[in-house]
């Protein structure tokens, strides 16, 4: 890599978007920073924009977007400030851009991520809900630009380390995927008492720093779920070749399977460093600052398969995968809203699943053919989950 990559990263106020920024610092010959995009936090914002003078800084927000450009004027920034969707996708887009890091969570992203596969990114996806909600029309798009998509979720990072370099042989030689999952905070938990988890609890997570929704996502082992449906799209196998097992030390971050019996495993430690590197240098690889492996002190790897009824949101991502297309869409609407109000403090830790699971079985999606019925269809959902949340918090 004898060039400077241009690069755009989508949620940089973020925990993916922050350890992004933290390898890129690692490495400022290789990388610049063309755009910061945020929604809310406009001082961590003007931060990174002393830090790494990017060209554009975008905030959600006309609002936000007013009170960053006025202190950066304050500071003599470079950094023209702009705001709204539009302009996601215009900093995803634009023809100086190599690189971009999809971290928005949630369906907010997908529009941007659009963006960047249209215009032939090199597409880092940290954002598994353009996956869960695009789905086939995300990877068309993919496919229409050229994009280069490299998933950056550990566990897909860790499947895409572990499979053949040619995709054409990842259907005949391939048994099955088994994507690992550390089975979050509650793994062990009295059944009885999950109704009294509050979301601090939720959010406290044995093994992994990540923000407040994903952190949910992941106690009640939804962030599994949705992980197995991007899988299925990342990476061309129907679900039933796709496994989850709990590996509470999550140390392998997902393994491979293949047809002569042998599995083809990536360790490492839990760091985000590590994959957003890999996806950074690809096809090289370059230091991450995350620590190695100590295989003298590593001590046992464990592993046991997720208790149905602690998990029960897990047997949704093959639920909905076998329903009509936009279908996932459904699931993950319903999800955000669920999760919401529980961080809330208006719906308990155990109904999030109750309102995911009334979700999908009172909507039946119209096929999508692009975005905008994409989102009608996450829009749809997100009333009815609310309209479910409202009865139970009533």
């Amino acid at each position: 890599m004898n060039d400077t990559q241009s690069i755009t990263i989508l949620g940089s106020t973020g925990s993916i978007g922050k350890s992004t920024l933290d390898v890129l610092a690692r490495h400022p010959e290789r990388y610049r920073v063309f755009a910061l995009t945020a929604s809310t936090q406009v001082d961590l914002m003007l931060a990174q924009c002393r830090q790494f003078s990017p060209r554009y800084a975008v905030m959600v927000s006309p609002a936000h977007a007013a009170q960053l450009a006025e202190r950066v004027h304050q500071l003599g920034l470079k950094v023209t400030v702009l705001s709204g969707e539009q302009a996601l996708c215009d900093v995803s887009s634009d023809p100086e851009v190599d690189a971009v890091m999809a971290a928005i969570v949630g369906a907010a992203g997908l529009a941007p991520s659009l963006a960047a596969a249209r215009s032939g990114k090199k597409l880092l996806l940290a954002n598994k809900e353009a996956l869960v909600v695009g789905g086939a029309l995300f990877m068309q798009a993919v496919r229409d630009g050229g994009a280069t998509l490299l998933p950056i979720d550990s566990e897909h990072s860790a499947v895409f380390q572990s499979l053949p370099d040619d995709p054409a042989a990842w259907s005949r030689r391939v048994e099955k995927i088994v994507l690992t999952a550390s089975g979050g905070p509650f793994r062990t938990r009295d059944l009885q008492s999950l109704s009294q988890v509050t979301p601090d609890e939720a959010c406290a997570h044995p093994n992994w720093v990540m923000g407040r929704k994903i952190s949910v996502d992941s106690a009640t082992m939804m962030n599994k779920a949705l992980e197995v449906i991007e899988a299925c799209y990342l990476f061309g196998l129907p679900p039933a070749q796709i496994e989850v097992v709990i590996h509470p030390q999550s140390v392998i971050h997902s393994m491979v399977q293949y047809t002569d019996g042998s599995v083809v495993a990536q360790l490492g430690t839990p760091d985000m460093r590590v994959p957003i590197a890999y996806g950074l240098a690809w096809p090289e690889r370059m230091a991450s600052g995350a620590e190695p492996l100590d295989f003298g002190t590593l001590g046992a790897l464990t592993f046991e398969k997720p208790d149905g009824q602690r998990f029960p949101g897990l047997q949704l991502a093959w639920d909905s995968l076998q329903g009509p297309i936009g279908t996932t869409a459904v699931l993950n609407a319903a999800n955000e809203v669920a999760v919401a109000a529980f961080l809330d403090k208006r719906l308990r830790f155990d109904q999030i699943h109750a309102i995911n699971d009334a979700t999908l079985q009172g909507l039946v999606p119209s096929k999508p053919n692009d975005l905008p019925d994409l989102l009608a269809i996450d829009q749809q959902a997100r009333r009815l989950a609310q309209a479910q949340v409202d009865r139970l918090s009533c």
